[in-house]
């Protein structure tokens, strides 16, 4: 096979904003810049959108709520989100971003992934190209980002949380190995508390333990996510970047440690309906439909959605929606629930909305 006819190594770069919301906050307001800021509404409905590098130094954390995180540091300035703002600078984000590259995968309003395999203008490497990246985003919007740079997603996304805040981090590939061996499993993505714990009694610890593994072992364990363990582990990510995605739904959900009855879920179905609010102010479309699940303690799943005429305006009515279609349950009150999950989905983009309206006037 000729030189021309290899296929050229993928060149992609992880761009992750410091801190977006609060930071934004803080630039645009001089007296709050330096001070732990916390972008949530207060109230015990509330959960953290963002927290500044000050207010995490308490262990402050997104999705945290709100009142945790006023007990956590109660010197905290709370700012209630302007996805205004927000968006206006993920637009100049973005403006930037297609300078390099119209491959472009965004994955909220704060990062994205770039392809810059053949980038518009030649920079030299991939590593410059995300340096001058930072450099506009800082001196043009006025704020910092981490970049990540590698030859696929996995490890772009891992490296640009390397060096945060304000840094970058490179990958290359032939250090792929040295690098993954150490890490701790839960870098990988998708391995959260419960499949690391399942991991750790098997002893496997970091991503060197879990590349001595099989791969039929893993798939018998863990069935297609087991094939996703075993390629993580060699740094393998096929995935391509793909403009242009469209929300399709946004959900939360929460296990409970033991089953409980259906009047007692006001307070989780609550906290998540302010989770995925806050999480669908990541994305510019809306969503229309409100949708319940439940699953009861014997593993049965129940559903439940409504799509209201008119665009749902804040959280308090996705709550409020959310709890009619609790009582949509017809099961015996002797039921009890292992889990439950909030979601919006059938998103459009906002003219959409605007269009549809018009039908019900």
């Amino acid at each position: 096979m000729s030189d021309e006819a290899q296929p050229k190594q993928r060149k992609i770069i992880h761009i992750d904003m410091d801190a977006f919301y609060a930071s934004v906050e803080q630039r645009d307001d001089a007296s709050l810049r330096g001070k732990p800021v916390v972008v949530a509404w207060k109230g015990e409905r509330s959960v953290v959108c963002a927290a500044s590098y000050e207010a995490r130094k308490y262990g402050i954390r997104s999705a945290m709520s709100a009142i945790r995180a006023e007990r956590l540091c109660p010197d905290a300035i709370f700012v209630p989100p302007d996805f205004v703002r927000y968006k206006a600078a993920s637009k100049q984000m973005h403006e930037i971003f297609h300078r390099h590259t119209d491959l472009i995968e965004p994955l909220s309003l704060d990062e994205a992934y770039l392809d810059v395999t053949q980038p518009k203008m030649d920079l030299g490497s991939a590593t410059a190209i995300a340096e001058c990246i930072r450099a506009q985003i800082r001196e043009e919007i006025h704020l910092t980002a981490s970049a990540g740079v590698a030859p696929n997603k996995l490890l772009a996304k891992i490296a640009s949380d390397w060096r945060k805040p304000d840094g970058l981090f490179v990958i290359r590939p032939n250090q792929v190995e040295a690098f993954l061996t150490p890490l701790p499993v839960s870098k990988i993505h998708g391995v959260g508390k419960v499949m690391q714990a399942k991991l750790t009694a098997l002893g496997i610890e970091t991503v060197g333990d879990l590349r001595l593994r099989e791969l039929h072992e893993l798939e018998q364990r863990f069935g297609r996510f087991g094939k996703r363990l075993y390629e993580c582990a060699r740094g393998i990510d096929e995935r391509v970047v793909q403009p242009n995605q469209r929300v399709k739904s946004i959900s939360s959900e929460d296990t409970f440690s033991t089953d409980v009855p259906l009047a007692e879920l006001d307070e989780a179905i609550c906290r998540l309906s302010e989770k995925t609010w806050n999480a669908t102010r990541k994305t510019t479309r809306v969503g229309r439909t409100v949708v319940l699940k439940l699953k009861t303690s014997d593993f049965q799943i129940l559903t439940r959605s409504y799509t209201p005429h008119h665009l749902i305006g804040s959280v308090d009515e996705l709550i409020e929606i959310a709890l009619v279609l609790r009582d949509r349950i017809e099961l015996p009150e002797t039921t009890r629930y292992r889990l439950v999950g909030v979601g919006l989905a059938g998103f459009v983009e906002p003219d959409e909305v605007v269009q549809q309206g018009e039908l019900f006037v």
